[in-house]
C-alpha cells in the first residue's frame, strides 16, 4: 500500500494561539512537510485546490513543482483539481511540466470540488456543474492520450489537430478521479477504467463499502483489467506520541473548522463526544498514537483492498511544529508496519 498526506494549505487562526501565520510563511512550512513526507519514506504528498481565505493553495502545481526541487522519491499530486472550472490543456501542461521538474512524479487528482467558489471566479454557471466536469475530463484524457487532439464540446473552444506540449515523463500521466460518494461519479472512473480517490470524512467507513465494489463492477464491465483498477482511501488524521495527545491536539483545530464550515452547509456544531466517537475502530477519524493509526488502516484495508491511503493532518491550523511530528510518526512508525502487514495478507 502506498501511503502519504494532502492538505489544503490552512489559513486559519491557531484555534489554541488565535496567531495567524502569513501566506508566504505558510507556503513555506508546507515545502518543509513534502520534504519531511519524503525523506521518512511516505509515497505521496497532495495539495488541494481552492480559491478562498482561509487556504493558501490555489495553483497546486506550482506548489508542488517547488516542493520538487527539495524532495527526491515522494509522488506529488494534485488533491484536487477543481477540473470543472479549469482548463484541461492548461492542467495538462502545468502537470506535464512537473511531471518533467520531478522526474516522472507528477499526478493529477481531478474532482468537482467540494467548494464553488472556483465557479463564478473563472466565469461558469454552477447549472453546467455536471456537464462541465464531464465534458472537461474527457477533454483532459485526450490530450495526455496523444500529442494532436482533435475535440468539440459546448463549454469550450474547439481543438483541430492541436499539439498541447510539453509532454510529460510518464505516458500516461497518472489521472485520479476524487469522489465523495456519489454513486454516478464511482461508476464513471470505473467505466473509464481510472483509479479512484474516496474522501472519507464522516459516517462509518463501511458505509463506503458498496460503492468500491461498485466501482470495480464498472470498471469490470467495462473490460478493464482489475489489477489496474486502484482505489486510494483518504481520511482526517492526526498521529502523535500517545493517544490522548493525538486527541488533545487535534481536536481544537478540527472543531473549529468543521464547525465554521457547518454553519455554511447547515451541519450542527462538532462537540468533543461526537469527535471521540469518530475516534473508535469503526469511526471516520483517523486520530490516535502509532497503533491506533496502524489498526485503523488495516481494518479499512479489510474493508476496501485499497491501494493508496492519504492522511489529511491540517484540518484546520495547526502548528507546523505538530504536523512534522504527525508525519514522521507516519513514515517511520506507521507506513513500515501497514505495508509489511498488508503484504504477509497478500502472501497467505
Amino acid at each position: 500500500m502506498e501511503l502519504g498526506v494532502y492538505t489544503f494549505g490552512e489559513l486559519t487562526k491557531d484555534a489554541v494561539t488565535g496567531d495567524r501565520l502569513s501566506p508566504a510563511q505558510r507556503l513555506r512550512d508546507l515545502v518543509e512537510e513534502v520534504e519531511l513526507a519524503d525523506q521518512v519514506g511516505l509515497d505521496v504528498f497532495g495539495l488541494g485546490e481552492h480559491h478562498r481565505p482561509d487556504y493558501v493553495v490555489s495553483a497546486p502545481a506550482v506548489v508542488l513543482a517547488a516542493a520538487a526541487e527539495r524532495t527526491k522519491k515522494i509522488r506529488l499530486t494534485s488533491a484536487v483539481t477543481v477540473l470543472s472550472s479549469d482548463d484541461p490543456v492548461r492542467v495538462f501542461q502545468s502537470f506535464a511540466t512537473l511531471d518533467l521538474l520531478s522526474g516522472g512524479r507528477a499526478e493529477i487528482m481531478a474532482g468537482r470540488g467540494s467548494f464553488i467558489e472556483s465557479f463564478p471566479l473563472f466565469g461558469y454557471d454552477l447549472d453546467d456543474y455536471d456537464a462541465l466536469f464531464a465534458e472537461k475530463l474527457d477533454l483532459l484524457l485526450k490530450i495526455r492520450g496523444k500529442e494532436r487532439v482533435t475535440w468539440a464540446g459546448r463549454h469550450r473552444a474547439p481543438l483541430t489537430d492541436q499539439p498541447v506540449y510539453p509532454r510529460p515523463v510518464q505516458e500516461p500521466l497518472p489521472v485520479w478521479i476524487a469522489v465523495g460518494g456519489t454513486p454516478q461519479s464511482v461508476v464513471r472512473a470505473g467505466t473509464l477504467g481510472l483509479p479512484l480517490a474516496l474522501g472519507i470524512i464522516g459516517g462509518q467507513p463501511e458505509r463506503f463499502a458498496p460503492l468500491v465494489s461498485l466501482y470495480r463492477e464498472a470498471g469490470s464491465r467495462a473490460g478493464h483489467d482489475p489489477a489496474n483498477l486502484k482505489v486510494g482511501i483518504n481520511t482526517h488524521a492526526y498521529v502523535a506520541d500517545t493517544s490522548q495527545q493525538a486527541a488533545d491536539e487535534f481536536f481544537p483545530a478540527y472543531a473549529q473548522v468543521m464547525t465554521r464550515l457547518g454553519r455554511e452547509r447547515g451541519w450542527p456544531p462538532t462537540t468533543r463526544p461526537q469527535f471521540d466517537a469518530m475516534r473508535e475502530p469503526r469511526g471516520a477519524l483517523t486520530v490516535g498514537d502509532p497503533q491506533e493509526v496502524i489498526d485503523k488502516i488495516l481494518f479499512q484495508y479489510e474493508l476496501f483492498r485499497h491501494d493508496r491511503y492519504l492522511a489529511q493532518f491540517s484540518v484546520g491550523t495547526m502548528p507546523h511544529a505538530r504536523i512534522m511530528r504527525s508525519i514522521e510518526l507516519l513514515g517511520t512508525k506507521v507506513a513500515p508496519v501497514v505495508r509489511a502487514e498488508i503484504a504477509r495478507r497478500k502472501a497467505v
